[in-house]
């Protein structure tokens, strides 16, 4: 059994929380589910640009905790773009115990 998330400071609420390919039915796409926390990496690393350090601080994990949550989730967003699957964003009221979202 794995050992439970520690509670994580989310700051971002997206405008959206899905995003499909252009021209593709729904019925015919496969979905990537991107979690609360791995959004969170890519909004400090990629958008905000701070450093992995800072921003695990941020996020009130290590750093090497900050960099595995990065990596899957680029893993997951290029996947999705070079596959042409849907991306849905996990709801924050789903995870509202786990994590501290402002």
């Amino acid at each position: 059994m794995p050992r439970p998330k520690k509670n994580r400071h989310i700051c971002c609420n997206p405008s959206a929380y899905y995003f499909k390919p252009r021209g593709i039915p729904m019925f015919e796409l496969s979905e990537i589910i991107l979690e609360t926390d791995e959004l969170e990496t890519l909004r400090l690393a990629d958008f905000e640009k701070m450093s992995h350090e800072d921003s695990a601080a941020k996020m009130k994990i290590s750093r090497a905790t900050f960099g595995r949550i990065l990596e899957k989730a680029r893993y997951k967003t290029a996947d999705a773009i070079l596959n042409g699957k849907a991306i849905r964003i996990e709801s924050f009221s789903k995870n509202s115990g786990d994590q501290n979202v402002e």
